[in-house]
């Protein structure tokens, strides 16, 4: 039966998926919204919704531990596992608004989150200003998407493959977004509790379970969404969905779990000397992916999803406490981050020599 839950809820995940995703960039027409903002607001708003239910749920219930693991776990998903398989369907296009604005939003938020641990827990008054932060980027967002609109930039009807104005049923494309997002809940919903369930009778630890499975399950709104409209050519909508998503849950969502906490959510050694980090060097590594041609590459993608294999098997080694745990991470902090980290200085520096040249011709 819980093998039987979990299928089902894949199935509303993805039915789900292609309803928002649908519905959402027809409104963006509609509003005179750009498809990039409305993934940045709507559709990461309404597909986070997983992660604030399990981080509510959770210090409601004692367990800590899963509602930030939940968080944390679900950006580092997001960026090496979403965008790896995104960028691997087809090699993601990404608008200047991402690299100027969005992603160091995303990076500075990520900053705070973990200054605010570094005293081992984020307090209810820190919750709040988070939650303030994300509706102060919801609002520049929805600004800068009507100035936009007014402006002209949105997609034409023909670029989105949606209906002309004189035939558009907003009514509809509503109904579409909310059926959507409904979908995905639930779907979510099944899908964390049986994967929970299942995890639980492997003797995961809490934060473990936190960090992969219910991150991971969480997130599958998120990776259903982002496949899907990378699938159909809304490629503004995968992306501002990722990093919409990101900026939100450690903004509002990780916030309102705050608020709910009576005593603040703690922040374990763990956490603080590991993830934490891991979360804020992947939403830094976005920054020169990002900015090198405006465009995420099928290589640049295979790299963001073997570092996501990487992360997850020393989540496992470390739970199962392996003999070949202390090897395994001598040859990721001597071998493979260095490697990374020579190749986006290289690539960051070639593409600034490019456009040195294209200036000066």
């Amino acid at each position: 039966m819980t093998w039987l839950i979990l299928l089902l809820g894949l199935g509303a995940l993805l039915v789900g998926a292609e309803a928002l995703v649908r519905g959402a960039s027809r409104l963006a027409l509609a509003t005179g919204l750009s498809p990039l903002v409305i993934g940045l607001t709507v559709v990461a708003f309404g597909t986070s919704a997983p992660e604030l239910a399990v981080g509510i749920g959770s210090v409601r219930s004692g367990a800590s531990d899963v509602a930030l693991g939940n968080v944390v776990g679900s950006n580092i998903t997001n960026v090496l596992l979403i965008l790896g398989i995104s960028g691997l369907i087809a090699p993601l296009v990404v608008q200047r608004q991402l690299v100027w604005l969005d992603v160091p939003v995303m990076i500075a938020a990520s900053l705070v989150v973990f200054a605010l641990a570094l005293d081992g827990r984020i307090s209810r008054p820190e919750g709040l200003l988070l939650v303030a932060g994300g509706i102060a980027y919801l609002i520049t967002q929805v600004h800068l998407g009507r100035r936009e609109g007014a402006a002209g930039s949105p997609a034409t009807a023909a670029e989105a493959d949606v209906p002309a104005p004189a035939t558009r049923r907003p009514l509809l494309d509503i109904a579409f977004v909310l059926g959507g997002l409904a979908l995905l809940v639930l779907g979510a919903h099944w899908l964390v509790d049986s994967a929970v369930k299942i995890a639980e009778a492997f003797g995961l630890s809490e934060l473990v379970i936190g960090l992969t499975v219910v991150a991971v399950g969480t997130s599958m709104p998120e990776i259903a969404t982002s496949i899907i409209a990378t699938a159909r050519g809304e490629r503004d909508l995968a992306v501002g969905n990722v990093v919409g998503s990101n900026i939100l849950n450690l903004l509002l969502i990780l916030g309102i779990t705050v608020l709910f906490a009576p005593d603040g959510l703690p922040v374990g050694p763990a956490a603080l000397n590991f993830d934490l980090p891991v979360m804020t060097a992947v939403a830094v590594a976005c920054l020169p992916i990002f900015f090198t041609g405006h465009c995420i590459q099928r290589w640049e993608a295979a790299v963001f999803l073997g570092y996501y294999v990487a992360y997850t098997a020393y989540l496992l080694l470390d739970a199962a406490g392996h003999d070949a745990l202390p090897a395994y991470s001598r040859v990721m902090l001597y071998f493979v981050v260095p490697l990374t980290a020579v190749t986006l200085a290289v690539v960051v520096a070639r593409a600034l020599n490019e456009r040195r040249h294209r200036r000066r011709s």
